[in-house]
């Protein structure tokens, strides 16, 4: 279990009063999970082996002739399926994220701490590293046993197969993380021969130590020291949250008994003291002291719980996702301002993020005026402006654009108007326009650049700018 700061209260020679300090420093102990089985295990099991096939197995999969999500940073170009996006689209990914961020809210108001216990990645790779862990070694009372024994062929055997298993794990997970920047297909060949880029080597080392750190060493002390969401999760509960408590008034006085006792004669509350939800904590807390900031409601206690009221014939529900009030007599709220407030943003956010994206127009067009000179006279007589076109094609197809332009009676373009890109190209193209000065309105009129594709698809975007001529003669 995790100390908490050590109070020193020595007494000083002359007997004066001692000045209190503190130990805010405690050495970790290593916490030795048992092996449980239950309801709410199965829910994680399930939830961990979706997320770990998604992770391992969605960098795989091929769509119209590329790698499904590819993000290439090389070419600043995020491909999602049929969906690419550029830098100009950073807006999207900001609200996606604030999209997450109230998906979390809502999930901790109305769940607690769900995301912690069933789809952090920190704690789906820790389940994986312990579930190595007790193959290897052994279940709880067996690797205590074998932690202490001094070492020997056995203790080297167990130990080097459980720390070879951690570290292919952990390659694995490097190697699939970076095959999400760099086509996964390409990059195992290239790890075979090693033939690879800086940043490439730099981030599956940082990645295998990551991973093999955090997971099989540090564990809980992520949860509990650098992830911010242990801080302040708890801002966002209330008296309706569904957290995991134990029933106090039911399970006290505790004590432990055999299974035929008479509880009530005996004075007993239904708690056995077993320590069975202590021993299957993976951040080794006691749940029976109250709420912690610690837990992470994975729901370990709650089945290791129900298992041992089965064996002493006492209802389930000692340990239980409850709420406050409920464990109050009083009855739960499941609507209430804060929860409801969360889902409508919730929910509005996200039609206008789908609206987003559905309405998204696959191509950027940015006109850029020449600054070099306000404008040419031509030898015929036109007042000619030139300006430089930055048209980028977001799709993953080729197209041809024809590029037109209005707001002016007359005006012409004296490039050619149809160009060709290619899928995922950023194309600069240079335009002159020419116009009469019998048809100027004014020195400084409003134009409109259209930009279309060629095809049956319907792309096109419309940009404004300005066109400068002499000041008309009336």
């Amino acid at each position: 279990m995790n100390q908490i700061p050590v109070k020193d209260v020595t007494p000083r020679k002359d007997g004066k009063e001692q000045a209190e300090s503190y130990n805010l420093y405690a050495k970790r102990e290593h916490i030795y999970v048992k092996f449980y089985k239950g309801l709410f295990k199965n829910l994680r099991v399930a939830s961990g082996v979706l997320m770990l096939a998604m992770f391992y197995g969605v960098s795989w999969i091929q769509y119209d002739g590329r790698q499904a999500v590819l993000f290439d940073l090389p070419n600043r170009q995020f491909h999602i399926f049929g969906l690419t996006f550029w830098p100009q689209d950073f807006v999207l990914l900001s609200w996606l994220l604030i999209i997450l961020a109230f998906t979390l809210f809502f999930v901790t108001v109305f769940a607690g701490r769900l995301w912690c216990g069933y789809s952090c990645p920190q704690f789906v790779w820790t389940w994986l590293f312990m579930w190595v862990e007790r193959i290897t070694e052994g279940d709880r009372n067996k690797r205590m046993r074998l932690d202490k024994q001094p070492m020997s062929g056995e203790k080297f055997a167990r130990k080097t197969a459980k720390h070879l298993l951690w570290v292919v794990i952990a390659i694995a997970s490097a190697i699939a993380f970076v095959g999400y920047f760099s086509p996964i297909r390409e990059l195992i060949p290239n790890i075979m021969v090693w033939d690879l880029g800086p940043w490439e080597t730099w981030w599956l080392a940082f990645f295998v130590v990551a991973t093999y750190g955090n997971a099989g060493w540090l564990r809980e002390q992520v949860c509990i020291y650098m992830c911010p969401y242990a801080r302040f999760q708890s801002v966002m509960f209330d008296q309706d949250t569904l957290i995991i408590s134990y029933d106090e008034a039911r399970g006290e006085p505790r004590g432990s008994r055999k299974k035929n006792t008479d509880k009530e004669a005996a004075g007993l509350g239904d708690c056995i003291d077993c320590l069975a939800c202590v021993h299957v904590c993976p951040v080794g807390i006691d749940i029976r002291d109250g709420l912690q900031y610690e837990c992470v409601a994975c729901g370990a206690c709650v089945d290791a719980c129900d298992d041992m009221m089965d064996r002493m014939g006492y209802a389930r529900g000692l340990v239980r996702y409850t709420t406050e009030h409920a464990l109050s007599g009083n009855k739960t709220k499941l609507l209430r301002p804060r929860l409801i407030g969360y889902f409508a943003a919730l929910l509005i956010m996200s039609g206008a993020f789908a609206w987003a994206i559905a309405d998204r127009v696959p191509l950027e067009v940015d006109v850029i005026r020449d600054r070099g000179q306000l404008y040419n006279n031509t030898p015929s007589g036109l007042i000619e402006n030139i300006y430089t076109l930055k048209i980028a094609n977001k799709e993953q197809v080729d197209h041809r654009y024809t590029i037109s332009v209005s707001g002016l009676e007359g005006i012409k373009i004296a490039t050619d108007p149809e160009i060709a890109i290619a899928a995922g190209e950023l194309l600069t193209y240079p335009v002159r326009l020419q116009i009469s000065p019998d048809n100027l309105p004014s020195n400084n009129s409003t134009i409109r650049f259209k930009v279309e594709a060629i095809s049956d698809s319907g792309i096109s975007i419309e940009t404004e700018n300005r066109f400068l001529g002499p000041i008309p003669q009336r």
